[in-house]
């Protein structure tokens, strides 16, 4: 049988034909491979470079690779964070006519990282929260898309970090199943495995004096699971808001920011018995909001007011015609942004007086205002708008200009 490289793009058959697929993957020579670290694999494993691209090559039987080819590039359209496939070579026979194992080609990301060299080395707190944050919405991500892994673990996962985000990628696909929705069982099920996994890779790494003493691995897999529920719970429970109750988006927002994620995305479905909200999370990186909110407004803020005023932009976004919320960072967010500042966030601080700002700059200010309003909104069970809220926050919060009302200072 002759060799085949069964590729969608056709440039890759062309770079991957220089590789020695007449050599078992094991016996590859050193010019051809990459040296970069790799979670542990039932199967054999290399990174070589083709052209100017790194891949990882996997050996396996032909209808598993293929199999896996065709789940990977199905998560691809379906945009779930995974590794690229690029073709499956089969026909291979060594120098004797013998045969050899077919592989699978993946493209390696850049930057990326397994989860599992991650824990081998000394992680500060922090870091080990976002590491979990991301694997949960990796695991939230693909049960909403109907994929049951089967195989989670910390060397089928990279981590990468990406322009200040958290991100998790399913590497290893060949033990998934797709369907139009997951069961709680097929869900429960999935979550035992990746609990059973990871502990067990980091008692492993524990065994071998790799694992920072501060990691325990029973509570680390026990932790992610129920991250996991808390954000399945969160996003996928139906919330419909009758007209005037659009603070109750605040509050959703809140609730996921407790939870310790930010809201990347939204959806905003009108209908006639109230607004339907779809959030799409994203772990970030300490100063995200402040760099995105920078380069979408020009306002220079600390990273909780920038967060807040994000989300204020992002709701008000969500209402306007021409949002397109499957291109969140493109120009037409950016000329929404401008819009924003111009007919939202200027206006609003220009009706509180000059005067009464005392110490507090416009974002600052705005924030000021927006907290106020959500407090008056939870308490008069509406939406009270941003024009009462500055209305009560110049006449009640700020202090009063009139010297016969001021407190007595002593």
């Amino acid at each position: 049988m002759a060799l085949q490289i069964s590729a969608t793009n056709p440039e890759h058959p062309a770079l991957l034909l220089e590789l020695p697929w007449h050599l078992p993957l094991e016996e590859w020579p050193e010019k051809y491979l990459v040296p970069l670290p790799r979670g542990i694999s039932r199967h054999v494993v290399r990174y070589a470079r083709a052209g100017a691209d790194v891949v990882a090559v996997k050996e396996l039987a032909e209808r598993p690779a293929i199999r896996e080819y065709e789940l990977l590039r199905t998560l691809d359209r379906l945009g779930i964070p995974a590794v690229d496939p690029l073709a499956v070579v089969t026909g291979r026979t060594d120098s004797d006519g013998g045969p050899l194992e077919p592989v699978l080609i993946t493209r390696h990301l850049n930057g990326s990282l397994p989860y599992r060299s991650m824990f081998e080395t000394t992680l500060r707190p922090t870091t080990m929260h976002r590491l979990m944050d991301a694997l949960a919405v990796l695991l939230v991500r693909l049960h909403l898309a109907g994929f049951a892994w089967g195989d989670c673990s910390l060397s089928n996962t990279l981590f990468r970090r990406d322009a200040g985000a958290y991100a998790a990628y399913l590497v290893d696909a060949e033990t998934g199943e797709l369907h139009p929705q997951l069961t709680t069982g097929q869900r429960a099920y999935d979550i035992e495995l990746a609990r059973v996994n990871i502990s067990g890779e980091l008692l492993d790494l524990e065994a071998a004096g790799a694992l920072h003493p501060s990691v325990d691995p029973i509570a680390f897999g026990t932790e992610i699971c129920r991250r996991y529920q808390d954000l399945w719970e969160e996003l996928t429970r139906t919330s419909v808001y009758p007209a005037g109750k659009s603070h109750y988006i605040d509050r959703r927002i809140r609730r996921l920011n407790d939870l310790g994620f930010d809201v990347a995305e939204m959806q905003i479905q009108h209908s006639s018995s109230g607004d339907t909200v779809t959030f799409v999370p994203k772990v970030v990186d300490a100063g995200h909001h402040q760099r995105q909110l920078l380069r979408l407004t020009g306002l220079d803020t600390e990273e909780n007011q920038a967060r807040r005023l994000l989300n204020d932009l992002e709701s008000w976004m969500a209402t306007q015609d021409d949002y397109a919320p499957g291109d969140p960072l493109g120009a037409r967010t950016e000329v929404l942004a401008h819009r924003w500042v111009r007919e939202v966030f200027r206006p609003t601080v220009r009706a509180v007086p000059q005067h009464l700002r005392g110490s507090m700059d416009p974002a600052e200010l705005y924030h000021e205002l927006l907290e106020h309003r959500w407090y008056l909104s939870e308490r008069a069970q509406h939406d009270i708008g941003l024009d009462a809220a500055v209305k009560d926050f110049t006449a009640r919060i700020l202090p009063h200009p009139d010297p016969e009302t001021a407190p007595v200072q002593s």
